[in-house]
C-alpha cells in the first residue's frame, strides 16, 4: 500500500485535470470522486487517481493556493518520441520553463507547466527500468536554499521506511546561488520515491499547499508521532494540515478517511465533516464517533 500519497489543491478543476492526466498515462485511472457539501470552500470535490500506478489525490477547492516550479513531477521515458509526445500535450495552453532539448543530463528534456500550473519535467533515460516513472521532485529556493540535502536527512529520520539514495554536488562555482550544495538527491519515503534538489539559479517561489504530501496514519499513535515531527509551524494547523521546518506543506490524515468521504452515507459524511473542520490533528475515537452518530 502507498502511505505517501501526493495531493493537488485546485480552484474548480480537480476532475478535469485528473481526467487529463489519465488519458495521458499508461497504467492509469480514476479510483473515486466524490463532492463534500457545506465546507468553508463550499462544495469540495475529490478526486482519487492514480498515474503509472502512483496514486494521487486532488481536490478542488477555491483559488486560494497556486501551484510553481517548487515541486514538480518528473516523468522518465525511455524514447525521445514519448518524450515529445508528453511535451506537446502537456505544455499545450502551458509554460514553458526549460526548452525541450539536448542537455548533458539527458539526450531529450523539457520543463514545462501546464494549463492548470502544475509542473512536469519530461526526461529521456537509460536504463528505464532502473527508473520510476513518474516522481515528485522538490526544488528548495529562497530562504531553504541549501537546505535540500537537510530535508532529505530529516525525512528519512522521520519515516521508519525510508532511505536516502544517489546525492550529487554542485561543483565549485558552478551554482549562480552559492547557497545551493547539491544539485540532485534521491530519496524513498515509505515506497515513494522523490528528487530533491538545491536551485542553483535562486528563484522566489516557494513550497506552500496548492502540492502537498498526505501521510496515512492507521492509528492515533502515528497520527501523533508524525504531527510532532512534521510541524514547526502552529498557525499552519488545520484539518490534519502542518507545515514542516522547511516550508513542505503534509495532510496528518488517517488511512481510511478518503473511504470513508467517499463511500459513507451522506449522514455519515456530514457528521465527519462537521468533526474535523473543528480539529487541527485529527482525533480517531472523535472521528468515528462523529461517524457512527
Amino acid at each position: 500500500m502507498q502511505n505517501i500519497i501526493p495531493h493537488l489543491w485546485f480552484d474548480k478543476e480537480a476532475v478535469e485535470a485528473a481526467e487529463w492526466y489519465v488519458s495521458l498515462f499508461e497504467n492509469s485511472s480514476i479510483i473515486d470522486i466524490t463532492t463534500i457539501p457545506d465546507t468553508p470552500s463550499g462544495d469540495t470535490v475529490l478526486v482519487d487517481f492514480q498515474l503509472a500506478n502512483l496514486r494521487f489525490s486532488a481536490i478542488s477547492a477555491g483559488p486560494y493556493f497556486s501551484f510553481n516550479p517548487s515541486v514538480s513531477l518528473m516523468v522518465s521515458c525511455s524514447t525521445k518520441e514519448e518524450v515529445d509526445r508528453l511535451h506537446d500535450n502537456l505544455s499545450t495552453n502551458g509554460t514553458e520553463l526549460m526548452p525541450l532539448g539536448d542537455y548533458p543530463f539527458s539526450k531529450r528534456y523539457g520543463w514545462v507547466q501546464d494549463r492548470y500550473g502544475l509542473s512536469w519535467q519530461i526526461m529521456l533515460v537509460e536504463n528505464m527500468e532502473e527508473h520510476p516513472r513518474i516522481r515528485p521532485t522538490l526544488l528548495f529556493t529562497g530562504d531553504v536554499c541549501g537546505q535540500a540535502e537537510d530535508a532529505i536527512d530529516y525525512y528519512v529520520s522521520v519515516f521508519k521506511e525510508a532511505n536516502k539514495g544517489f546525492i550529487n554536488y554542485y561543483a565549485a562555482g558552478e551554482a549562480m546561488d552559492g547557497r545551493a550544495k547539491i544539485n540532485y538527491g534521491e530519496a524513498n519515503i515509505r515506497g515513494t520515491q522523490m528528487i530533491v534538489m538545491d536551485h542553483g539559479f535562486g528563484g522566489d517561489f516557494t513550497f506552500n499547499e496548492a502540492f502537498s504530501f498526505m501521510v496515512l496514519c492507521e492509528n492515533q499513535e502515528e497520527i501523533d508521532y508524525f504531527w510532532d515531527k512534521l510541524s514547526f509551524v502552529p498557525e499552519a494547523e488545520q484539518c490534519g494540515w502542518v507545515k514542516d521546518q522547511f516550508g513542505l506543506s503534509w495532510q496528518i490524515t488517517p488511512a481510511n478517511m478518503n473511504d470513508i468521504l467517499m463511500k459513507g452515507t451522506k449522514e455519515e459524511v456530514k457528521r465527519v465533516t462537521e468533526a474535523f473542520l473543528k480539529m487541527k490533528k485529527f482525533d480517531l475515537a472523535a472521528l468515528e464517533k462523529a461517524r457512527l452518530g
